[in-house]
């Protein structure tokens, strides 16, 4: 256990460190609009109720109507080129399917990305510039309506970047401080004065995707819904038993960024992370069924882990996010010596986890992956991501809705969690 709290410290030092190294902002930024948004002190949000594209490849105008003005900014991005339009939060009530491509715009998506805030995205066909954005207000029995204006520029015109007296002052991302979902610590972790310290190991559990960040989708049920209703159901399984403080990443329909997941485990020197989601095949790939763990690797198990690696980790870029990767030049030997230890940790709990589950539920043909997956690399905490069915299967679909399913995965994965935490627990008081 020397070892290992040595370990922990040389590692603090060499992540601090590594913060304080300067980052580069990888986005361009090239047309802003709108006032500074005020803080959302109401649950009245506006209600969204209806958007549309006009136009051609040439010049494309998109149009959302509101039941009242509200305030937005604007922000061009690049590689891949996409349009990010911020607001206050808004209710969405857009009818199914709204979101379809036109003229420079392939697609769109809308949602909650942080409390009090909601986005738009825009894919692009390729380079364009905000020609004109601006709100009406409602008038003539029309509603307000938030208006943009694209324009096709070529790439050397849409990467210049704005002189620094125009340079829009934007707020500062969800990634700059925590959202309201997610803690500095646990209600549970704080502490009265005189009151016991609460030894109990942190179990943190991360419901993939959520806010604009739909995940999977069929039949018309979204991944983000399904794996925050499995996240609920263990966390109150676990709190129940009473045994360890649990965090959620998230409780709500919000998005988190990739980082700020990994973060939320490390700042509480939790024992365990696990990441919930439900994959999806194309109909194209064929059909592919049953619960797979995966845990971190430098190189993907087979080419199937390779794709969802890939596809999960562009999570930050669905929501507009455009993250600079932390700082891998420093202490890389402090890290990949933690990192060993901590992935033997994560490679013993998925293989507790197959055996708990495969009893419980129906599992992949090859249960236990590994891949670069983001959200897994805190280098000290045991991490795996747990891909609970396809919902692109209609059999695992239908035990992904089932709330007799969930109360089955739910107890394997607990009682796994048991088992393991039992063990890591044991060989802490063996050491001292």
């Amino acid at each position: 256990m020397a070892s290992r709290t040595n370990q922990r410290v040389l590692l603090g030092v060499a992540l601090l460190c590594a913060a304080a190294l300067p980052c580069a902002d990888s986005s361009r930024l090239s047309a802003a609009e709108s006032p500074s948004q005020p803080s959302v002190a109401t649950a009245n949000f506006p209600i969204a109720t209806a958007a549309r594209l006009a136009g051609d490849g040439k010049q494309t105008r998109f149009i959302l109507d509101l039941d009242q003005t509200v305030s937005f900014r604007a922000t061009t991005l690049a590689d891949p080129y996409r349009v990010v339009v911020d607001v206050p939060q808004v209710n969405f009530q857009l009818a199914p399917g709204t979101g379809a491509g036109r003229g420079l715009v392939k697609a769109f998506r809308y949602g909650l990305v942080m409390p009090g805030g909601s986005r738009i995205v825009f894919d692009l066909a390729g380079p364009a510039k905000i020609t004109n954005s601006y709100v009406l207000e409602a008038a003539n029995g029309q509603p307000a309506r938030l208006v943009l204006e694209l324009e096709e520029v070529d790439r050397a015109a849409f990467v210049q970047t704005p002189a620094p007296e125009n340079r829009p002052e934007l707020r500062p991302t969800i990634a700059a401080a925590p959202p309201a979902t997610i803690p500095a610590a646990p209600d549970s972790a704080q502490q009265k004065p005189g009151a016991p310290v609460d030894g109990r190991p942190v179990v943190v559990i991360d419901p993939g995707h959520g806010g604009i960040d739909n995940g999977t989708q069929s039949s018309g049920e979204s991944e983000k819904n399904l794996v925050l209703a499995f996240g609920l159901a263990l966390r109150d399984r676990l709190e129940k038993a009473g045994k360890y403080r649990v965090v959620m990443t998230r409780d709500d329909d919000t998005f988190i960024p990739l980082n700020d997941r990994s973060k939320v485990a490390r700042n509480l020197n939790a024992a365990l992370f696990v990441s919930i989601h439900a994959d999806a095949l194309p109909k194209a790939e064929g059909d592919a069924q049953g619960a797979t763990i995966y845990t971190l690797s430098d190189k993907a198990s087979d080419a199937e882990a390779q794709r969802l690696a890939d596809a999960e980790n562009r999570a930050d870029a669905i929501a507009g996010f455009n993250l600079a990767e932390e700082p891998t030049d420093v202490a890389d030997i402090l890290i990949d010596l933690t990192q060993r230890e901590t992935r033997t940790f994560s490679n013993r709990f998925a293989h507790l986890l197959m055996g708990e589950m495969k009893s419980t539920v129906r599992m992949h043909k090859h249960p236990l992956k590994s891949a670069g997956f983001r959200v897994l690399k805190a280098p000290d905490v045991p991490s795996v991501l747990v891909e609970i069915g396809y919902v692109s299967n209609k059999g695992d679909l239908e035990h992904l809705v089932s709330e007799g399913w969930r109360s089955r995965a739910v107890g394997a994965m607990a009682q796994a969690i048991d088992t393991f935490l039992a063990k890591r627990m044991a060989t802490a008081g063996a050491g001292n």
